[in-house]
């Protein structure tokens, strides 16, 4: 029986450090690149608008479910003593409340990002200026207030002169999702 208790200690230690470290690991990787557990679920998806929903199974909570089991684990056999049993049961418990905590503050955080959609018919009637040369008629670049914010998007010369880079300029339609420009006078 004390052979047994000692495995199950060394088992309980070893899958708690595994688990922290490849968390701290995980967790590091999300707040430096932001992203996720696509390959589990889509916890993080920085390609389209998040919507802050609650997903229970991701790498994370299931690093937090292994961290939680592994340390209540190893601390009920040592310092509390239970039986084999109880050992398991806590360290269960312990578990499902990280992995469930860890998967609510992961569903809080994703509630933070945003995603910034730009209407281009704000930039009407705007002053800003040519980012690139425009030949008459032509496509080119603008610096130009969008959504109350300085932005560079694609333009087209309204007219039939020719417009230099540095030029202020004025939005005076949006199609497609150009901005038709003429130059300031």
């Amino acid at each position: 029986m004390e052979t047994i208790t000692q495995n199950a200690v060394h088992y309980y230690y070893y899958l708690a450090w595994f688990a922290t470290i490849f968390f701290v690991i995980k967790l590091i990787i999300f707040w430096v690149f932001g992203g996720g557990d696509s390959e589990v679920s889509s916890d993080f998806n920085t390609e389209t608008d998040t919507d802050g929903t609650f997903h229970f199974i991701s790498l994370q909570s299931i690093l937090a479910f292994l961290m939680g089991f592994g340390w209540m684990g190893y601390t009920a056999l040592t310092s509390f003593k239970l039986a084999q049993l109880a050992t398991f049961g806590s360290a269960f418990g312990v578990g499902l409340v990280f992995m469930f905590g860890t998967a609510w503050l992961m569903s809080l955080a994703r509630k933070l990002e945003k995603t910034v959609k730009k209407d281009k018919a704000t930039a009407i009637d705007k002053i800003g200026k040519a980012y690139t040369d425009f030949a008459p008629k032509g496509q080119g670049r603008v610096e130009v207030e969008i959504n109350e914010q300085i932005a560079v998007a694609d333009a087209v010369n309204n007219t039939d002169e020719e417009i230099k880079s540095f030029d202020a300029v004025k939005v005076v339609k949006v199609e497609n999702e150009l901005l038709y420009i003429e130059k300031v006078k």
